[in-house]
C-alpha cells in the first residue's frame, strides 16, 4: 500500500492553490478523488467564495485503487532513465530560435532567402504541404512574439502561394494542400484553412496590417461554404470527400470542427462588430456538435471523427482534446458562461490521464509520435492554467520530456527525432516533427514569461 497523500486546496488572493506531497500515482488518481467528493465544488464555484477554504484530504489507496476503466493506471518506472527536468538555467527561447535557425537552413528551398518555401522532408525536394508549412508559421508566431526580428510578415505571406481561388463547384477561395512554389494545388481541408485562419488572426494582432484581417475574412467564408446539415450541422474534412457513402475517409472530423471553431472563436475579437453574432453562433454550433457527436463522456476527450455512415472512429488523438480545451477557456471567455469552463477542465484533466503514462523507460511522458499534435495540447494547458492549477504540473511533465529529447533524442546535425523519449528516431525527417519542436520551446519560453529585449 502507498503512503497517503494528503492534499491542500485553498483560494488565496483570488487563485485557486493546490498543494500536495503526491507520488505519480496519486497524481493520475487526484481527478477521480476530487469528482467523488461529497462536496461537489467546482473551481468556479471556489474562486466565487469570499473566504479561504481548506479542503484537507487524507486518502490510503493501493494501485488498484485507480483500477478507473477510463485512466491508465500509474506503473512503476522500469530500469529507464528519468526525464531531464528544467533547470533554471535554460533559456527556452534559444532553444526555439536555435533549431528553428537549423531548419532554414536544412528545409528552405533557397536557405538564404528569408520568404523561401520549405521542402517536405531533409532528404526531398519538394516543397512542403500546407499542414508542415503551417507548422513553421506556428513556430514563427511564437518566436516574434517573443522579440526575435525574424522575417514574420513574409513567411506568412507565403501563404498566398498555397491559394486555390476555387476548386470544383465551389467558388469561395481558400488554400490548397500543397503548391508549385507560386500557386495552390490539392484537396482545400476546412482543418487545414482554419489553421490557417488561426494564424492569419495571430498575424493581424501582431501587426496591425489589415491585409490580414481580410485574409481571415476569406477563410471566415470559406468554411462557411463547406458547412451542411447531413449527420447535423458540422464540416467534413473536406471539400472532395463530402458526403460520399462508402468512402472512410468521408467524414466529419474533430479536427475540422474543432479548429473551425478555434479559428471563428479568434475571429470573432477582431473581425467587424456587424459579424461578431453570425460569427459566435457558427463557432457554437460546431462545439455543442463536436460534444454531442464525439466527445467520450467517460473521460471528457475527443473521438476523431463521425463517417458517413454514421460510424464513429473511436481512435484519440491529443490535438483533438487540446482544441476544445481551448474553445470550451474562449466561449467561457466570451459569453462569460461558467460551464464552458467546466467543459474545458474536465477534457483537459481526462486528456492528461488518457495521455500521458510511462513510456520507453520514462516514468510519465506525452505520446512518442506526431510530436505536432502534443504541441497543440501543451498550448491548450498553458492557456488554461490560470483557471486549473492543475495545468502547471501537466505543462511541467511537458517540459521535462522535451528537454530529455534536447540531450537524448537529437541527430547530430541538431534535429529531433519524432520520439522525444529517445527510443526510436521515427519520422523525424519529416519537416512538421521539427516545427512541433520550435513551437512548443517557443511557447514554453511564453509561459515562462521570457523575453529577448529583457536580457
Amino acid at each position: 500500500m502507498n503512503s497517503p497523500a494528503t492534499l491542500f486546496l485553498y483560494m488565496k488572493k483570488n487563485k485557486i492553490i493546490l498543494k500536495n506531497r503526491l507520488t505519480g500515482l496519486h497524481h493520475r488518481c487526484l481527478y477521480l478523488i476530487v469528482k467523488n467528493l461529497t462536496w461537489n465544488y467546482t473551481y468556479t464555484s471556489l474562486y466565487k467564495m469570499g473566504k479561504t477554504i481548506i479542503l484537507t484530504i487524507a486518502v490510503m489507496f493501493t494501485l488498484t485503487a485507480c483500477g478507473h476503466n477510463d485512466v491508465e493506471p500509474f506503473m512503476p518506472p522500469g530500469s529507464g532513465t528519468k526525464p531531464d527536468t528544467g533547470t533554471t538555467d535554460i533559456v527556452y527561447h534559444q532553444r526555439a530560435k536555435e533549431l528553428f535557425d537549423v531548419v532554414n537552413r536544412l528545409y528552405r528551398i533557397t536557405p538564404t532567402d528569408e520568404a523561401s518555401l520549405y521542402r517536405e522532408d531533409l532528404h526531398g525536394s519538394d516543397y512542403s504541404f500546407l499542414w508542415p508549412f503551417d507548422g513553421m508559421i506556428s513556430g514563427a508566431a511564437a518566436l516574434y512574439r517573443l522579440g526575435y526580428p525574424i522575417a514574420y510578415e513574409a513567411m506568412v505571406d507565403n501563404y498566398e502561394k498555397y491559394s486555390r481561388p476555387y476548386a470544383g463547384d465551389v467558388s469561395a477561395p481558400g488554400y490548397g494542400s500543397a503548391t508549385n512554389g507560386s500557386t495552390g494545388s490539392g484537396t482545400r481541408f476546412y482543418d487545414d484553412n482554419a489553421i490557417v485562419g488561426v494564424e492569419l488572426v495571430e498575424a493581424y494582432v501582431q501587426t496591425r496590417q489589415q491585409k490580414y484581417l481580410d485574409r481571415s475574412a476569406v477563410v471566415y467564408a470559406f468554411l462557411q461554404s463547406g458547412l451542411d446539415t447531413i449527420m447535423g450541422e458540422a464540416l467534413w474534412w473536406n471539400e472532395d470527400q463530402r458526403n460520399r457513402p462508402g468512402m472512410d475517409d468521408s467524414n466529419k472530423p474533430a479536427c475540422a470542427n474543432g479548429y473551425a471553431t478555434y479559428f471563428l472563436l479568434n475571429y470573432h475579437a477582431i473581425c467587424p462588430q456587424t459579424k461578431k453574432d453570425s460569427v459566435l453562433l457558427f463557432a457554437q454550433k460546431l462545439y455543442e456538435w463536436l460534444r454531442t457527436n464525439l466527445q467520450d463522456q467517460s473521460d471528457k476527450t475527443y473521438w476523431n471523427d463521425k463517417n458517413v455512415s454514421g460510424r464513429i472512429n473511436q481512435t484519440k488523438w491529443t490535438y483533438n482534446s487540446g482544441v476544445m480545451i481551448l474553445n470550451g477557456l474562449l466561449l467561457f471567455q466570451i459569453t462569460g458562461e461558467q460551464r464552458y469552463l467546466h467543459e474545458a477542465n474536465g477534457t483537459a484533466i481526462g486528456a492528461y490521464n488518457y495521455f500521458v503514462k510511462p513510456r520507453n523507460g520514462l516514468p510519465l511522458a506525452y505520446p512518442d509520435h506526431d510530436p505536432w499534435f502534443n504541441t497543440k495540447l501543451l498550448k491548450a494547458y498553458i492557456e488554461i492554467a490560470p483557471y486549473l492549477p492543475a495545468a502547471d504540473t501537466y505543462v511541467n511533465t511537458y517540459i521535462q520530456l522535451i528537454n530529455h529529447g534536447y540531450n537524448r533524442a537529437r541527430t547530430d546535425n541538431g534535429l529531433f527525432y519524432e520520439d522525444w523519449t529517445g527510443a526510436s528516431q521515427g519520422r523525424y525527417t519529416n519537416l512538421l516533427h521539427q516545427a512541433a519542436v520550435i513551437e512548443s520551446y517557443a511557447l514554453i519560453a511564453l509561459y515562462g514569461n521570457e523575453n529577448i529585449q529583457t536580457e
